[in-house]
């Protein structure tokens, strides 16, 4: 194997809560621990198509764990493989990886550590296929990438929707209405499932779990029946009903993943107020959970990461992403993430518990 003098860190996909503590535990352990040199591929993918790289150095990462975003910025509409270009008045998609891996060998980068989720890390592996030495992190709020029991963004997220389920039970109950938060997680139940149970949601509707509207007005019923006035409802963004279609806000053709889930909570809330004559409102979470510094545990999970990911560089371990199995920190093959979304299992523990202290999940087994 070459000698390591030079390594590059990008940050890809959507920004978390996290990603500069990772940015930072990397480029420490390659300045102090090996002396090697370290760039930062601005922008994500752009960055590695247009040649945006710059040197960091010690000072550069320096007072950056507790920042949310990222410092080298990021992207999740290009593609290397299906990089969007105008063509007189329309737009075409062409691959121009060979543009994007001849610019890292011109800059001399020996290996890359590339940060984000399925998307990002999928064309990770399609880069190492053509020759690159790279280590993925995998980084996403939604908590569902396969291949890793976590990853850093998502106690964040949690904890970011949590308060906002804390806050809303004030209103709630002042007001007797029904209060419906919806959530991040994409088609994974994750975020809902975690941040209802923590904040004591009445009912959970999540991706995995289709629902009834009959079954979650049921619920509604049945706690006016006990003398409670007011439902706490935590749905997922792609929780959708039994027989039907996740709700889809809009689309984006210029993304690689052009679907945007949004608005199933405003849908719901008109049904439930059809079905049990109670005003409901929704709040929609959205980019807010996606903000902010990161939680202690993000912060230390994503050091961690970071500094497994030189270690890998270290150890020509290359063509692997970083994870967290069994409560360790390990490595799987880049291919992993690209096997499909981690969902939540029907019979994961949390869910057990949940149903054990009356929770619904809008199902066949919903109950009082």
């Amino acid at each position: 194997m070459a000698e390591i003098k030079r390594i590059g860190i990008m940050t890809g996909g959507g920004d978390c809560p996290g990603l500069n503590a990772v940015i930072r535990a990397v480029a420490k352990r390659a300045l102090f621990e090996h002396g090697w040199e370290v760039f930062g591929i601005e922008d994500g993918y752009e960055g590695m198509i247009k040649a945006r790289f710059r040197r960091l150095t010690a000072a550069d990462v320096s007072g950056i764990l507790t920042q949310g975003g990222t410092i080298l910025g990021t992207s999740n509409t290009s593609d290397p493989y299906a990089y969007l270009l105008r063509r007189g008045k329309g737009t075409v998609r062409r691959d121009v990886s060979v543009r994007a891996v001849g610019h890292v060998r011109e800059k001399g980068l020996d290996a890359l550590v590339l940060i984000g989720g399925d998307g990002t890390l999928h064309t990770a592996a399609r880069l190492a296929k053509a020759g690159l030495r790279i280590v993925g992190v995998p980084k996403t709020i939604d908590n569902d990438l396969r291949g890793t029991d976590r990853t850093f963004g998502f106690d964040t997220a949690v904890s970011v929707a949590t308060e906002a389920v804390d806050r809303l039970h004030t209103t709630a109950q002042s007001h007797h209405r029904i209060m419906i938060v919806e959530v991040m997680g994409r088609r994974a139940g994750w975020i809902a499932l975690y941040a209802g149970v923590a904040g004591g949601g009445d009912i959970i509707l999540i991706p995995e779990i289709p629902y009834t509207l009959d079954a979650v007005a049921a619920k509604i019923h049945f706690r006016r029946s006990c003398g409670k006035k007011f439902s706490i409802v935590v749905i997922a963004e792609g929780a959708k009903p039994k027989g039907g279609e996740a709700v889809i806000h809009k689309r984006i053709e210029t993304s690689v993943d052009p679907v945007r889930l949004g608005g199933v909570g405003f849908v719901l809330g008109d049904e439930l107020e059809r079905l049990t004559g109670q005003e409901a409102r929704c709040v929609v979470l959205g980019h807010l959970q996606r903000g902010g510094s990161p939680t202690p545990s993000d912060r230390v999970l994503a050091t961690q990461l970071g500094a497994e990911a030189v270690r890998l560089i270290a150890r020509g371990e290359f063509g692997r992403m970083v994870a967290v199995r069994g409560g360790k920190i390990s490595s799987v093959s880049l291919d992993e993430p690209a096997k499909g979304q981690r969902l939540v299992p029907l019979d994961h523990p949390l869910i057990t518990a949940a149903r054990a202290v009356g929770t619904s999940f809008g199902d066949e087994n919903a109950g009082g």
